[in-house]
């Protein structure tokens, strides 16, 4: 048990210092809203659909590709999105519903989920755990655009409005221009690549620190009982029927454990700059992304300590 949770802080405490480190230099004056707005575009248009670019261009999709596991994989996603979007009917303020749902399903796979696959599992977690994150990013960012859509401060929901958010996110267009590259093995130049990988390792410390100088105790106030009901789901409700579904598909051992942590891993930090960029309320994403992260110690040991009990 202490390993465990020593290799989940091991994680989670750099995203942890970089939240901090944003609330730092807001107060001190370092960076001001014109910084934070202007750094979130240029995470949302320019670093991050690079990296997810180059996460699917150098996944490594021949190994660990299990087609039975990547359609519980894929199918568990969609009903953790729709069983959140449901919740979200019932108990979320109509303008809040995108932000929520989104904050109740997307995980932060390619950093949490996937170094504590790594750690845990060797070269088969990171394998399999490259593959299944490169699968959900596209489901991620088309499930958020068309939620977050509908539930626009706009009020535009139209199936055309929709699918013109889908078709003009810069996060589905790094991900769809890069299946060609990976597909047919297209090779790019090395300083190419270096020059892009500079460009892309941007996006998740400037999105933590607009994420960290958004933050203020009034709109943790605020948005505390919303935003805790959404970490709820996704840190608990959500990975505990995702998971019990995986083992009851007959999933077993390590299989089952990156399972889990996929399900279980923290909001993903795009949702707060996803959020930010179709003018929703982003304090709410922000406070979800805090509130989760904090939590995943806990909730994730517990889970792997309840996974061994089954095993």
């Amino acid at each position: 048990m202490p390993s465990l949770v020593v290799q989940t802080l091991g994680v989670t405490a750099p995203v942890f210092a970089m939240l901090f480190l944003g609330v730092v230099l807001k107060r001190i004056g370092w960076i001001d809203s014109a910084f934070i707005g202007s750094a979130s575009t240029l995470v949302f248009k320019g670093s991050l659909p690079t990296l997810l670019f180059l996460s699917i261009l150098q996944a490594d999709l021949a190994t660990a590709l299990q087609p039975t596991l990547i359609l519980y994989f894929v199918l568990a996603t969609i009903a953790s999105f729709l069983l959140a979007w449901g919740w979200a009917l019932w108990r979320c303020p109509q303008a809040d519903r995108g932000v929520y749902v989104q904050g109740a399903f997307r995980g932060n796979n390619g950093i949490v989920g996937l170094a504590l696959a790594g750690s845990l599992y060797g070269d088969y977690g990171l394998s399999l755990g490259s593959v299944l994150a490169g699968v959900v990013i596209i489901i991620y960012n088309t499930l958020s655009v068309v939620v977050l859509a509908i539930y626009s401060p706009s009020g535009n929901a139209s199936l055309r409005s929709v699918c013109l958010s889908i078709l003009r996110n810069p996060l589905i267009i790094g991900v769809a221009a890069a299946i060609p590259f990976a597909y047919w093995q297209v090779m790019l130049p090395d300083w190419l690549l270096t020059s892009a990988g500079y460009f892309a390792q941007l996006s998740l410390p400037l999105a933590l620190i607009c994420i960290g100088g958004t933050l203020s105790l009034n709109a943790l106030h605020e948005s505390s009982d919303t935003a805790i009901s959404a970490s709820l789901m996704k840190m608990l409700w959500l990975p505990l029927l995702a998971t019990f579904g995986a083992w009851l598909w007959g999933f077993r051992g390590a299989d089952l454990g990156i399972l889990f942590l996929y399900f279980a891993s923290p909001t993903a930090a795009a949702s707060f700059v996803m959020a930010r960029a179709v003018n929703s309320n982003y304090r709410l994403a922000a406070t979800i992304i805090v509130i989760t992260t904090l939590s995943s110690a806990l909730t994730i040991n517990a889970g792997l300590l309840l996974l061994s009990g089954l095993e």
